[in-house]
């Protein structure tokens, strides 16, 4: 059965899945291509009638993952120029009373892969759950985070921005509230939502945050971008300028970004490219002083968004998701661990020490001291610098271990993914994941869209503990299956002092 609403720009028409219906492919801004190549968005083209919004509209152009990572992440499909668009999933269309919650989805992928289409964050179960769903895309790799002495940095994070005020302006008719938008995402969805929180564009805009595995310190300062900006150009056979590279065809700046970022993991100075040290990422968020003033976590500790209602953490094992595809666990000796813990300006017998546990190999206290500095401790600094001002944050570790690879995986990032969403054919749930863990937490996460607090009413199987707000305890809720879902304070306490010495030199630090 099919139902029609208007937007903007024009009358959609979904269909019913269920107790839900589903718009698809919903364009926010115009094809960022042609004459608006590598500029802020714009609107998009009005439409007469009627338009179908059954499937879902073409994904951001980008590389795909290695071959190594075949079965474990979902490929976007369908790449294209007309690539701003959004779903909605919506249990109440065209109802205007009794507005519902909205959760906004920004999807994770490095800043180079990723799509609001995968079969993953459909949102037809949360909508369920009485919120309305909506996942969006926006542009990647270089089309959307260069430095350009021509244009608007941080075009990507400008996509974003726009879908959001699209949702506040549309959304009372799918039944939401747009006085009650949480926007809420995964890596580099996650540290675009920080960002997010810190950018004169989206003030006002969205009212709770939901920062999974992504944290506000994963940016880059002019001089880094700028650096970034040159030496992508000069792969791609262009001039670091809009007008230059806007005439290359976006096939080559993929391949010119693929090949930066294999520079930039040979790199020896591990400053040079800053945050993008070792390659996992080329492209970031840019403080460039107008779209973004500061880097996020400065932004917070000086007391930005303490409006805005928070709830952050990451997975137990963050960084296996990088190590065990690619077989890099095994190759580490103690040497090498070694050599990366002074790097990093650590003691490396104490902080061996602080992450040593019965059998752990090298490769083993390298995933956990990554997992840490990478994501763990950044969450933490957000949580304290929101602390110093009265600003609620809650926070979380997911812990339950995904069966993928054999287990070798554990609580790997992204393993939480399938449970946020209710969607457990998620390639790292597994056939027998735990549906009473995704009961739970869908409903914490719906429940901090609704409230501001991730407060439950008891769902069948049993809820949660109360979750008291991240303060002097540290309170940190555990989210594992069964009676493991407990409340922790202080967990691993001697790490996050470990890494307290050294807070002028780990990202986040103040």
């Amino acid at each position: 059965m099919h139902i029609t609403v208007p937007t903007s720009a024009g009358r959609i028409r979904g269909h019913w899945k269920g107790e839900v219906a589903a718009f698809m492919g919903v364009p926010y801004a115009a094809p960022p291509f042609g004459p608006r190549r590598l500029l802020p968005p714009e609107p998009p083209q009005p439409w007469t009638g009627v338009r179908d919004a059954f499937v879902p509209g073409p994904s951001a152009p980008q590389p795909g993952y290695l071959p190594a990572m075949t079965g474990l992440l979902e490929e976007a499909v369908a790449p294209d120029e007309d690539c701003l668009n959004l779903n909605v999933w919506t249990p109440a269309p065209g109802r205007t009373g009794g507005r519902l919650p909205v959760m906004v989805w920004i999807h994770g992928g490095a800043f180079r892969n990723g799509s609001g289409a995968l079969p993953s964050y459909d949102g037809a179960r949360l909508a369920a759950d009485g919120v309305v769903c909506v996942t969006l895309n926006y542009r990647l790799g270089a089309e959307g985070f260069l430095l350009l002495p021509d244009s608007s940095s941080n075009l990507g994070l400008l996509d974003q921005i726009a879908a959001i005020k699209w949702v506040r302006d549309n959304i009372v008719g799918f039944g939401g509230d747009p006085d009650n938008v949480t926007v809420f995402g995964q890596s580099a969805g996650a540290i675009s939502i920080t960002a997010l929180m810190t950018m004169p564009q989206a003030q006002g805009l969205f009212r709770r945050a939901i920062t999974q595995s992504g944290a506000g310190h994963h940016s880059h300062p002019e001089h880094i971008a700028r650096r970034v900006t040159e030496r992508l150009a000069a792969l791609a056979g262009a001039e670091p300028t809009r007008e230059s590279l806007a005439a290359v065809p976006f096939e080559r700046l993929i391949a010119a970004d693929a090949a930066l970022g294999q520079e930039i993991a040979q790199a020896t100075d591990p400053g040079q490219w800053g945050e993008s040290g070792g390659g996992g990422t080329t492209v970031l968020p840019v403080v460039d002083g107008v779209t973004l003033p500061q880097r996020p976590i400065d932004a917070l500790a000086d007391g930005a968004s303490r409006d805005i209602d928070l709830l952050t953490g990451t997975t137990s094992d963050e960084f296996r998701l990088f190590l065990v595809p690619l077989g890099i666990g095994p190759r580490i000796t103690d040497q090498v661990l070694h050599g990366f813990l002074a790097g990093f300006g650590l003691d490396p017998v104490e902080a061996c020490k602080a992450y040593a546990y019965p059998g752990a190999t090298p490769g083993d206290l390298l995933s956990g001291v990554m997992t840490d500095y990478a994501y763990r401790i950044p969450a933490l600094r957000a949580a304290e610098a929101r602390a110093a001002h009265g600003a609620e944050t809650f926070v979380y570790e997911f812990a339950w271990p995904s069966p993928a690879s054999d287990g070798a995986l554990g609580a790997c990032h992204m393993a939480e993914i399938g449970f946020v969403f209710g969607n457990l054919a998620h390639p790292l749930a597994g056939p027998d994941a735990p549906r009473g863990l995704s009961d739970r937490i869908r409903e914490a996460w719906s429940s901090f869209a609704r409230t501001g607090r991730p407060t439950a009413a008891r769902p069948p199987g049993g809820g949660l503990p109360h979750w008291p707000a991240y303060a002097e305890r540290r309170s940190v809720m555990r989210l594992d299956d069964g009676a493991a879902s407990v409340v922790l304070e202080d967990p691993a306490a001697d790490r996050r002092r470990l890494w307290n010495t050294l807070r002028e030199a780990v990202p986040g630090g103040a």
